[in-house]
């Protein structure tokens, strides 16, 4: 009996096996990121953490501008599509999305020191890179725009008397600063950075949240 190769099972092997590598070159970047900040970081460092050779990170991202390009755009998809998946869960209510975003920003899944750390680093050089600000302005943008809508909604159901713009900025900067605050390791919990980001949408929705939940 005649074996046919299975041509396609291979190519979707060496596929999957290329996809598998470069996602572990990606979080060997994201922990020298973390630990030793955007200019201690080399490609033979990442190598090293992700067991690798100096080699395979070169026949994969060529350069180091290149692998910190790809783990930027991971980081930024993975972010996106965690808050969209919050916001498709939440109920269909501007305040239940809200509440459903704000927990998101603080879910272990999203929100690690390791992480933090590894955006810090990247924020820092965004300035001078007009790669990165395009990378992180985009998404930026968009969160944004979603928290605008969301109080729309809410200021004209609860005849609110804030302008639903720089609302929604000082909504983003809060959580933002509260992400700094948990890098900074001064003692600031997940759970305390939390707390307080609720206490802070239930004081400016307080017909629509409360620390406990939506009303």
């Amino acid at each position: 009996m005649n074996i046919v190769p299975d041509i396609g099972g291979e190519r979707k092997s060496r596929k999957a096996s290329k996809e598998t590598r470069q996602q572990q070159l990606i979080e060997a970047t994201i922990d020298s990121l973390a630990k030793r900040g955007y200019s201690d970081t080399t490609l033979a460092n990442v190598a090293d953490g992700a067991g690798l050779s100096r080699g395979i990170v070169n026949f994969h991202f060529e350069s180091k501008e290149k692998l910190l390009i790809a783990t930027l755009q991971f980081m930024s998809d993975e972010y996106a599509g965690h808050w969209n998946a919050a916001l498709e869960k939440a109920g269909p209510g501007a305040a239940q999305k809200i509440w459903s975003l704000v927990n998101a920003d603080f879910d272990r899944r999203i929100c690690t020191k390791r992480k933090l750390a590894a955006w810090c680093a990247f924020w820092g050089e965004a300035k001078s890179r007009p790669t990165y600000q395009a990378l992180c302005g985009a998404s930026d943008l968009n969160y944004q725009q979603t928290f605008i809508t969301l109080c729309t909604e809410l200021k004209a159901d609860g005849d609110y008397a804030y302008d639903p713009e720089p609302m929604a900025l000082g909504i983003c900067s809060m959580m933002e600063g509260l992400w700094f605050r948990l890098m900074m390791n001064d003692g600031l919990t997940r759970e305390k950075a939390l707390g307080a980001a609720i206490e802070y949408v239930a004081a400016v929705f307080p017909k629509h949240i409360s620390t406990s939940g939506v009303k």
